[in-house]
């Protein structure tokens, strides 16, 4: 039963995320997705009476959809964030969703290319603009550690003078990345014949599509997965997994777990240890030999 007099705290909650915590619109949709199955399911006459009980049903009901852990997960994420606002705006007094354990989830660690296979797939002649386009792409991926959004989302006006360009992450938090060599080369044969395309004047995005506007973040993926087959490689490629060699790539190099977490735009941590492959005693190891009160006299 739904509670259509309470869909206006759904709507505020939205508006809450959007202008206040400036979540990108699939967040947005993934939350209002979530709160609204979860409303459709209880029989509420309003916010204010949800009760830990209710939590637990819900999730309940989700385990026998077989949905995986990590979507149940997601799913009681989305309630404690909603609860908070409802707490915010005196709706409700305690959180009933923070009573309620989240599921064990496994943690497969993200694989990456070897430095040979990156070589591999980038080592292409591009003989057309479009291959010219997607070999920048993957440079300028594997070269900055960008996200598939932050890659589609980059503007002219986004690369600097300095060899540097400038990235709006997760949160639309903006950070400043160097450019590698490879990637500035590829990143100006891409830019010479992007006129090719016939893009219109007021079109701002680097990257283009056939269509003459900005490209979408499948047509990357299907571009960077045709090249895959197209080298040779014994593995799919996407843009995550060039962003994932990249951090891997740049941690064995210089160790620096905080370097990379800036690099990358993680806000914790924690986020970079996992995405890295560090382990708990590679951590402690750094520590006894940085820290001053860690050291053996």
């Amino acid at each position: 039963m739904t509670m259509p007099a309470e869909d206006v705290w759904l709507e505020k909650f939205i508006d809450h995320l959007k202008y206040e915590r400036n979540l990108s619109s699939k967040t947005l949709e993934n939350y209002h997705r979530q709160i609204s199955h979860v409303a459709r399911q209880l029989s509420l006459s309003s916010w204010a009476e949800v009760s830990t009980e209710d939590i637990k049903t819900a999730l309940s009901a989700a385990r026998k959809q077989n949905l995986a852990p990590r979507s149940i997960a997601m799913r009681l994420s989305a309630l404690r964030t909603f609860c908070d606002f409802l707490i915010g705006e005196k709706v409700i007094d305690h959180n009933p969703a923070k009573a309620v354990q989240t599921p064990k989830l496994g943690k497969p660690l993200p694989k990456h290319l070897n430095i040979d296979q990156v070589n591999q797939l980038l080592n292409l002649e591009p003989d057309s603009p479009i291959a010219v386009r997607d070999r920048a792409m993957m440079e300028l991926t594997y070269g900055c550690g960008l996200r598939l959004a932050e890659l589609a989302a980059l503007d002219l006006s986004d690369i600097l003078p300095d060899g540097q360009i400038r990235v709006l992450g997760k949160g639309r938090k903006e950070r400043l990345l160097p450019i590698s060599k490879m990637a500035i080369e590829w990143l100006s044969n891409w830019l010479k014949v992007r006129s090719h395309l016939s893009p219109p004047a007021d079109e701002s995005a680097v990257f283009v599509s056939m269509h003459k506007r900005r490209i979408s973040h499948r047509q990357i993926a299907k571009r960077m997965e045709l090249w895959a087959s197209t080298q040779h490689l014994d593995q799919r490629v996407n843009p995550h997994k060039l962003r994932h060699s990249y951090a891997t790539h740049m941690l064995e190099s210089s160790g620096d777990l905080r370097a990379v977490q800036e690099l990358l735009g993680h806000a914790n941590l924690s986020t970079t240890q996992v995405y890295t492959h560090l382990d708990f005693q590679h951590l402690s190891q750094v520590y006894d030999s940085a820290h001053p009160r860690a050291r053996k006299k």
